[in-house]
């Protein structure tokens, strides 16, 4: 049987993504009617959203669709070097939009608050990062500091790599964060002896532990509101 394939131009001009758009905004396309406004054209053998439904199908949805490198989404006939590198510039807008504080100057208050700066960019890591808040004594951000990548241990989050940027900054304080890959937040003993380190080291220095929370998979744990802090 011979594959039929609709293309866009065939479809009423109700139907078509971008016409969608500008008529019943974003919110009411598909994740493959999105992807498809990106990519543009389809190739011979099917429409955009075809190639897009693809993509994302083959890709395990939409949300791995960043983990995709530019080699592996030009694996999929009809995507070029141009498509491949469109798609990649606007998952990191998206992701960089996610992670961006809406008040970059607003104090922290509560763990919640904390945890929510980093919630949509630490939960689908596939590897830990140990992150840090700045914060001065108003509690007011200063800014946010990667330390590493990698597994959580001694060695790589030494109270050195982590009070360097405080102290060069005048923070007064710091929220630490990382992220546990498995989606379960809950602290693991190299968790809890590796916060006990840098509470005392922060001490020492000046430069009090504010929290320490763990990311997971939609949720968080906070070592203060746990009382470990």
């Amino acid at each position: 049987m011979q594959n039929e394939s609709i293309m866009i131009r065939d479809l009423p001009l109700e139907e078509r993504p971008r016409e969608k758009l500008k008529t019943l905004g974003p919110e009411a396309l598909t994740n493959a009617e999105l992807l498809a406004i990106l990519i543009r054209t389809g190739n011979k053998n099917e429409s955009a959203v075809q190639l897009a439904t693809r993509i994302l199908t083959r890709g395990g949805g939409l949300r791995n669709l960043p983990d995709l490198s530019l080699e592996d989404l030009q694996e999929n006939r009809g995507i070029g070097p141009d498509k491949a590198v469109t798609i990649k510039a606007a998952l990191e807008l998206g992701c960089r939009l996610a992670t961006a504080p809406r008040e970059a100057s607003g104090s922290i208050t509560n763990p919640r608050q904390a945890a929510e700066l980093f919630m949509e960019e630490l939960r689908y890591k596939k590897k830990e990062y140990f992150k840090i808040l700045l914060l001065n004594t108003k509690n007011h951000i200063i800014s946010r500091e990667e330390i590493s990548v990698g597994s959580l241990n001694a060695s790589i989050v030494h109270p050195r790599e982590i009070f360097n940027i405080p102290l060069r900054k005048s923070a007064s304080s710091v929220i630490l964060f990382h992220n546990h890959p498995s989606g379960d937040p809950s602290p693991s003993q190299e968790d809890l002896e590796v916060t006990r380190r840098l509470v005392e080291a922060g001490n020492i220095l000046g430069i009090a532990v504010r929290d320490h929370i763990i990311i997971g998979d939609g949720c968080f744990y906070s070592f203060r509101e746990k009382g470990l802090l």
